[in-house]
């Protein structure tokens, strides 16, 4: 249940990434919609962590595993959302960054 709960609260990382992005490239009512957003999700995200955290997952682990989650996601909705260039590179790289996020699942202590 804690793992879903930093699932749930990357994907709301990766919500709030997302809405400063549109935020810096609007204006008017959509620039509030977007900080609106941004605020919904950041704190739908902390939450998450909080939850997971309170529940037993270790601080140190629970928050790699959120933040790396976010940054995982962050990257997807990027090359698919807002069409951004992918490399080899990059994709080596967030493949590290998802290994690691299981690794550190496998190895901490229930």
């Amino acid at each position: 249940m804690n793992w879903l709960l930093l699932l749930i609260g990357g994907l709301f990382e990766a919500c709030f990434a997302f809405s400063l992005t549109k935020m810096s490239d609007s204006s008017g009512k959509m620039f509030f919609f977007w900080l609106l957003s941004f605020i919904v999700s950041v704190s739908i995200s902390m939450f998450m962590l909080y939850k997971a955290i309170d529940n037993g997952i270790s601080m140190g682990v629970g928050y790699a595993v959120w933040s790396g989650l976010g940054a995982t996601f962050t990257v997807l909705a990027g090359i698919f959302i807002l069409k951004e260039p992918v490399s080899f590179l990059k994709l080596l790289f967030l493949i590290t960054l998802v290994a690691s996020i299981v690794g550190l699942n496998l190895v901490t202590h229930k």
